[in-house]
């Protein structure tokens, strides 16, 4: 018997000996076990109270702007999606008073908004300047510090404002490459004048940020001929659309800025070379950055569609006058208004002092629970110090005013009073 043979054989009888494995068993993933049960509450029906909401945002939606923002989705790349977006583009370049290519809807809150101008136009060792007079500053001083800016303040107490003179001196001291303001500070009720700031910024070759989230629509504010270089705002507010897309714009220095950067913006998401290419700003072919919120984005077209019918002149109007009537009421009510100068208060969200005795706790609950109306206390520094109503858009109406100093009253007779 040859070599090879042996071999053979000898393999064959090994194998004989060899133990017999079980097969191995497979579960298929639908067999196993879950140890999360479906959430019982999820069985049930969406329930959502029917509110007015006069708070500091967001506002009641309109029918108009709700029938938009439910319609069937299309592709966020579609042309006719490109053409809402361009839409969009136009009303805010209304809205802002500017003729910036450099213009579009952040996908996101005010919040982000805020995010992207800072993100875009701050590097990390520059100096940046911020006026604080209520919470919007102190977040752009924390957003700031994160970039690795050299931060610097300007701090007035909530429900003052920033004069000129003021703003020059910090700006020969510090010398900032930026300027924040807020134009609406919602947490405090005070709108800033803004005539003057542009050109004192340049001046001092530094580029002029502000925050509109609370003010756009309800009061003049002139993007262009006022000098700003950049200026965001939010759905929520005056716009009246759900919250989820903010408009923003850029000047032509702070396009120059944001393209000259050495560093790459700390955010790809909102990196605004690839938003400026989505949203059809650098004159190149579009292309996938993101998958935009689209139904907000019609709601955003819509809100933005109501206030060009309606005329921004008309929308200023009528936020002044409705505010001037609110604290009218206040005042018969006895409410000290929080803000002491009339043409400082801002339109679309009134401020005003509860007295001592009352909790503010207890009082807008009271109103929340019996009359279904949102107001709200203050935020960050003006917190536990005010209340705040806010008439934005749709619900700056006086049928709405009457509705909330009728709660009001209200409240004050049936609330408790702490003994002091």
């Amino acid at each position: 018997m040859g070599s090879a043979s042996r071999v053979l054989q000898a393999t064959a009888r090994a194998s004989l000996c060899l133990p017999v494995l079980p097969a191995p068993r497979y579960r298929a993933m639908s067999s196993q076990q879950l140890l999360v049960p479906p959430p019982a509450v999820l069985r049930q029906p969406l329930a959502i109270p029917d509110r007015l909401l006069l708070g500091p945002g967001p506002s009641n939606v309109p029918p108009r702007i709700l029938t938009a923002g439910g319609r069937q989705l299309i592709g966020h790349l579609h042309k006719e999606m490109f053409q809402i977006m361009d839409e969009i583009k136009l009303g805010i370049q209304y809205a802002f008073q500017t003729q910036n290519p450099l213009t579009l809807a952040i996908s996101g809150p005010g919040h982000c908004a805020m995010e992207a101008a800072l993100m875009n136009t701050v590097e990390a060792g520059e100096v940046v300047l911020i006026a604080v007079n209520g919470i919007w500053g102190e977040r752009a001083t924390d957003i700031s510090k994160r970039l690795g800016a050299v931060v610097h303040q300007l701090v007035k107490p909530p429900g003052e404002y920033f004069a000129l003179k003021e703003i020059e001196e910090a700006l020969a001291q510090h010398k900032p490459s930026l300027f924040f303001i807020t134009h609406g500070e919602s947490s405090s009720g005070v709108l800033q004048p803004l005539d003057g700031f542009g050109e004192l910024c340049h001046r001092y070759k530094c580029l002029l940020l502000v925050d509109s989230v609370a003010s756009l629509g309800g009061a003049p504010i002139l993007m262009d001929q006022q000098g700003i270089d950049i200026l965001y705002s939010g759905s929520q507010k005056v716009l009246n659309a759900p919250p989820g897309s903010a408009p923003i714009s850029f000047s032509e220095r702070a396009r120059k800025k944001i393209f000259s950067r050495r560093t790459k913006p700390p955010s790809f998401f909102l990196d605004m070379g690839w938003l400026a290419n989505y949203w059809g700003c650098d004159d190149k072919p579009r292309i996938y950055h993101h998958t935009a919120p689209i139904n907000s984005f019609f709601s955003l077209r819509e809100g933005l569609a109501i206030l060009a019918e309606l005329g921004l002149e008309n929308s200023w109007k009528r936020h002044k006058e409705n505010s001037l009537y609110l604290c009218a009421g206040l005042q018969k009510l006895g409410l000290q208004l929080f803000v002491k100068e009339q043409e400082v208060r801002l339109p679309t969200i009134t401020t005003f002092v509860l007295p001592k005795e009352y909790d503010w706790k207890e009082v807008t609950a009271f109103i929340m629970n019996k009359h279904a109306i949102e107001i709200s206390g203050g935020l960050g520094p003006s917190e536990g110090k005010v209340l705040r109503i806010g008439l934005m858009g749709y619900n700056s109406t006086k049928y709405n005013v009457d509705r909330v100093l009728h709660a009001m009253k209200d409240a004050l007779q049936h609330c408790h009073k702490n003994k002091l």
